[in-house]
């Protein structure tokens, strides 16, 4: 296992992170303690949850995540750990949390009284990484990245991240902490995989030249590129057939993730995989990690059977011809995922 620093700051991290989001809905606590002891034994020192999880999201079970990770984390030395969390963004805009009675935002109260809970349920004195989940672009950057200084001040956070943030709003948090002297963000977490791409377009950029690393989220498109939606199939208990159940914005993102290019994509990604002797599963967590901004890659399952094809990309460095096979497909099928 490569380890990769988070921005400028001081901490240095397995190239493979955990993902923990469905910790305590489609994998029972046994199955997901299970699979974090397998990740901690295969050198996966790098574990991301968040206040929200796990998920659909729910009131019902929000926050379960994290008091599963917090019993699992009581099991192993915590300076071995490095632990990432997140603090919901404002609830008025493309997306309502099921915390706070859904009335969630980035001002001091809310996070002050997101990181206490988080601490007391991850049953920790300080997290490592302390992420705002998704922006508010009409609050002033101001409020929030000073409240998140006092975190960093106190001992109960060590680095700041954002994610699913803009180029714009990155910079605009970039510029806001030097004006204040503030600590900064080092991480952004957004989606990136061989089926989304957009990242390369700006936000790799700045990340190169503001020393921002980022931390991409479902590497494999969500299952997608596993190919285990291709002709049609919606397999039982997979995330997005059970989304697309659910109507909604559930059944949207699942028809974004799953939709016909990105089924097509990904079969011409499998074959590329298959011609190379490896599983496309394994190709697409080896393709992500392998990108000047990227330090550590999330993956995500609900059961033991699937870490070993993520755990196959564990040092691999895909040759030539293999990314250039890739980026062909993306050539031909581009923005597959809109």
């Amino acid at each position: 296992m490569q380890r990769r620093r988070l921005g400028k700051s001081a901490i240095v991290v397995s190239d493979i992170c955990m993902g923990t989001m469905t910790f305590g809905s489609q994998a029972d606590e046994a199955e997901a303690l299970r699979v974090l002891d397998a990740s901690f034994d295969a050198g996966i020192d790098f574990y991301d949850t968040a206040e929200g999880y796990p998920v659909p999201p729910d009131p019902k079970w929000v926050g379960r995540t994290e008091e599963i990770v917090g019993k699992w984390l009581k099991t192993k030395p915590r300076d071995a750990i490095v632990l990432a969390t997140k603090v919901s963004g404002p609830s008025h805009v493309w997306f309502r949390s099921p915390k706070r009675e859904g009335m969630t935002a980035l001002d001091r109260r809310n996070i002050m009284v997101a990181v206490e809970d988080s601490l007391r349920k991850l049953g920790t004195d300080y997290i490592d990484l302390y992420q705002t989940h998704w922006p508010d672009h009409d609050l002033p950057y101001d409020e929030t990245m000073e409240v998140l200084d006092e975190l960093v001040r106190a001992g109960k956070v060590r680095v700041l991240g954002c994610s699913n943030e803009t180029s714009w709003g990155l910079m605009k948090s970039l510029q806001t902490s030097e004006k204040l002297g503030t600590a900064r963000y080092h991480t952004i977490q957004n989606n990136f995989s061989l089926n989304n791409r957009r990242f390369e377009d700006e936000l790799a950029q700045v990340c190169r030249m503001e020393g921002v690393s980022l931390i991409p989220y479902s590497p494999i498109g969500g299952g997608v590129l596993s190919c285990k939606y291709s002709n049609g199939a919606r397999p039982e208990g997979a995330r997005f057939s059970r989304y697309l159940e659910m109507g909604g914005r559930q059944a949207a993102m699942a028809n974004r993730f799953a939709n016909d290019r990105a089924i097509a994509s990904a079969e011409k990604f499998a074959a590329i995989a298959q011609e190379a002797g490896m599983s496309p599963v394994t190709m697409a967590v080896a393709w992500s990690k392998q990108h000047d901004f990227v330090a550590s890659t999330i993956v995500g399952v609900s059961g033991m059977g699937q870490l070993p094809e993520i755990l196959a990309a564990s040092d691999m460095v895909l040759p030539d011809d293999v990314m250039k096979a890739i980026n062909k497909v993306s050539r031909e099928i581009p923005y597959p995922m809109g």
